[in-house]
């Protein structure tokens, strides 16, 4: 018997913060995050070192999702951002890198984390209060009746993420794309059980951007030799095609039983007899006029062979992501037994054609609702369409916030140095009450409010990666990008044209600072109208529900960081 070794003490770990590898950790991570950010950001490689897949990406789901920590306090702020991404698929760097600049700022002021807590959380109120007022500066009405909002919400996405190599005119037909294959999956009735359709992505390698096409309805792939034998296809009516749906297999083996028994008759054959109860099920699905019958699975050759005499298309092996859609757009519901089916389980189709799309072959399951399509997307090679695929998929739920809760944020760094603009106006005149009831100071306010303001704009400074200059207007507090060769006796203003959100053009009384710098702050509230009137261009917009809840993960992540006061490891 080999020796056992005594169980040994866990590790404690006091003030972890306050460790210098602990630091460091928290500082890579940061600068990996921040050299992301933004449609110029840097691309990151992530491979395990022993081989395999390697993925090319910026995004926050993909990179947090492949990134291996071992401390504790970084799986605390991971764990928190990706719960976040699962949520809202959006503004996941935002919601990091915002986190670490928090920390280290606040860690810089010698205050205590609990005072910090209740400053930083009041001033967090008074950001989501005024983005849900209506004299935000950097909210847009979204209206569904024009496309110019929608459109810029996608694009948006798709040009943040410049792994997906997309031109300008690639950019903009892929947003087109997407919003046709969203408004594809709204319903056009209404009622209170009605529920959002769905979009499946088919992507295809080696093809042109612009070669990606919406089809409404399914898309199978399938052989070329395989698609010769389906047709021709059995019809209820002259528009209407009967489909049942499986969703065990139908291969003629015995199901497991786990751990019991069968007992078998001696002269029975347990093949002989699944095989006949096939045969029963398939003389049913011709009784009942069924034109095409498809399985999650496998389906046994001689059942297939049996349908196709009477003309009914069999195809099998769709996998489960496809059976929700399929339920979804048909109205069938899966059947998991081979005992007699009711008729009230069968859905119905408009029709089924074959397409030939690029090298590929497909089987098109056209519905009567168009509530499920197709989004074939293309892209010149394996990387470029991975990441085009994520971010589509980004961009789709993103559009789907935005029907439930109809406004946007102005993107481009410009929400980001507004709010830091409104939150230096309004600790200025702080009230003796609510000094009272944080129970602090009016300088540990200010010191706190400052590093809040500073942690904002360093985010919205990490869209510039190239060296250049960020300056702010005076009146709205706004994004203005500067580029890094400038000549050397010119203003820094003569070189900016628009702000990051695009909603603005430079004016000549426009006073400007560069960002991060103090000066005398004003109401941006006097000075900002209605953003809505403003949307004839396409602007860089943010998803509204995801850039709140990230603002709001960072900040309570941040929080629960700097309250540590130890950290316990069992090291067994």
């Amino acid at each position: 018997m080999s020796r056992v070794e005594p169980k040994k003490p866990s590790i404690c770990t006091s003030g972890p913060l306050k460790r210098e590898v602990i630091s460091q950790s928290l500082s890579v991570l940061s600068e990996i995050l921040k050299s992301c950010y933004g449609p110029s950001g840097r691309l990151k490689q992530l491979h395990n070192g022993i081989g395999g897949n390697v993925c090319t990406t910026s995004q926050s789901s993909a990179l947090l999702g492949g990134c291996t920590v071992s401390h504790p306090v970084l799986k605390v702020l991971i764990a928190s951002v990706r719960t976040h991404v699962s949520c809202f698929s959006d503004c996941g760097l935002f919601a990091a890198i915002l986190c670490c600049n928090l920390i280290e700022n606040f860690q810089r002021t010698a205050l205590t984390p609990h005072t910090v807590g209740k400053i930083s959380k009041h001033l967090l109120s008074l950001c989501t209060d005024y983005l849900k007022s209506e004299e935000c500066g950097c909210r847009v009405a979204v209206d569904f009746g024009s496309s110019k909002a929608l459109l810029s919400l996608a694009c948006t996405v798709l040009t943040s993420k410049p792994a997906c190599m997309l031109t300008v005119k690639e950019a903009n037909y892929i947003s087109a794309l997407l919003l046709k294959a969203f408004l594809l999956t709204v319903p056009n009735e209404m009622g209170t059980n009605i529920s959002l359709g769905k979009s499946i992505i088919v992507p295809i390698e080696g093809q042109r951007v612009t070669d990606s096409a919406v089809f409404p309805g399914l898309l199978i792939e399938m052989p070329v030799f395989e698609l010769r034998k389906l047709f021709p296809v059995k019809r209820w009516s002259a528009s209407t095609i009967q489909m049942a749906l499986f969703s065990i297999s139908l291969s003629g083996e015995l199901p497991d039983t786990g751990k019991g028994m069968v007992v078998v008759q001696s002269g029975v054959s347990p093949e002989r007899a699944v095989l006949d109860q096939l045969i029963l099920l398939g003389q049913q699905m011709v009784k009942d006029q069924i034109g095409i019958l498809v399985c999650q699975k496998v389906v046994h050759p001689s059942l297939k062979q049996y349908l196709k005499g009477h003309c009914v298309m069999v195809v099998d092996r769709v996998g489960a992501a496809a059976m929700e859609p399929l339920r979804r757009m048909t109205g069938a519901e899966p059947i998991a037994s081979l005992h007699p089916v009711s008729s009230t389980c069968y859905g119905v189709l408009k029709d089924v054609v074959c397409v030939k799309y690029a090298s590929k072959q497909f089987l098109q399951l056209i519905p009567n609702n168009t509530t499920v399509c197709s989004l074939v997307l293309c892209n010149r090679n394996e990387t470029t369409l991975n990441e085009l695929k994520r971010a589509c998929q980004t961009a789709e739920h993103v559009l789907q916030l935005t029907l439930k809760q109809p406004l946007a944020l102005l993107g481009g760094g410009c929400t980001e140095t507004h709010l830091a603009f409104y939150i230096r106006f309004k600790a200025i005149d702080v009230s003796s009450s609510i000094l009272e009831e944080l129970s602090c100071s009016r300088t540990e306010y200010q010191i706190v409010a400052d590093s809040f303001c500073r942690s904002l704009e360093s985010v919205a400074r990490c869209l510039e990666h190239d060296d250049g200059e960020i300056l702010t207007d005076t009146n709205k507090g706004h994004f203005w990008s500067v580029p890094s060769v400038t000549a050397v006796d010119s203003s820094l203003s003569d070189f900016v044209l628009h702000c990051g959100c695009r909603l603005y053009q430079k004016q000549p009384h426009m006073k400007w600072t560069i960002l991060g710098t103090l000066c005398n702050p004003v109401d941006p509230q006097d000075h900002c109208g209605n953003n809505s009137r403003n949307l004839s261009d396409q602007l860089v917009l943010d998803c509204f529900a995801a850039k709140c809840s990230s603002l709001q993960v960072a900040v309570e992540t941040c929080h629960l960081i700097l309250d540590l006061s130890y950290i316990i490891e069992d090291k067994n």
